[in-house]
């Protein structure tokens, strides 16, 4: 056995009964490190620069506590409440961007009553949608 499979070994060992990283762990560390490099580049007062640098402690701290813990349950309903709140609605919302951006052939619309997203060929001048969900009318231009 070699060097690093032993090293390896012992930390699968060690890891065994840990809750190790998951969406929201990865999501703060994320964090930190952001609020680091921001830190790091722009320049601020002083006291600014404390209280980031301490928030970023702060996170860091948080996420080898959640890597490392024990309470699985505690730590996998933590995980799930921010999956469910945070993390899907905000990549359904990227995705949902990403593929009307792309989407050279249709404009879409929203509706502002009922906030329903109307998609409407390209190239037909000045429309009235009817929003299919409420009967509102918006006014545009495709």
């Amino acid at each position: 056995m070699s060097f690093f499979q032993k090293i390896r070994n012992g930390l699968s060992r060690f890891m065994y009964g840990r809750n190790g990283a998951d969406h929201l762990s990865l999501a703060t560390l994320w964090a930190a490190i952001i609020l680091d490099v921001v830190n790091a580049i722009f320049k601020m007062p002083d006291f600014v620069e404390t209280i980031i640098g301490f928030i970023s402690t702060v996170l860091l701290l948080l996420t080898l506590l959640r890597i490392f813990s024990r309470k699985l349950e505690k730590r996998r309903a933590e995980n799930a409440w921010f999956l469910q709140k945070i993390w899907w609605p905000v990549k359904g919302k990227l995705n949902q961007n990403k593929q009307q951006r792309q989407d050279k052939e249709h404009k879409y619309f929203t509706c502002p009553n009922c906030r329903a997203v109307c998609r409407v060929p390209v190239g037909k001048g000045k429309i009235v949608i009817t929003c299919p969900r409420c009967r509102g009318e918006i006014h545009g231009r495709s």
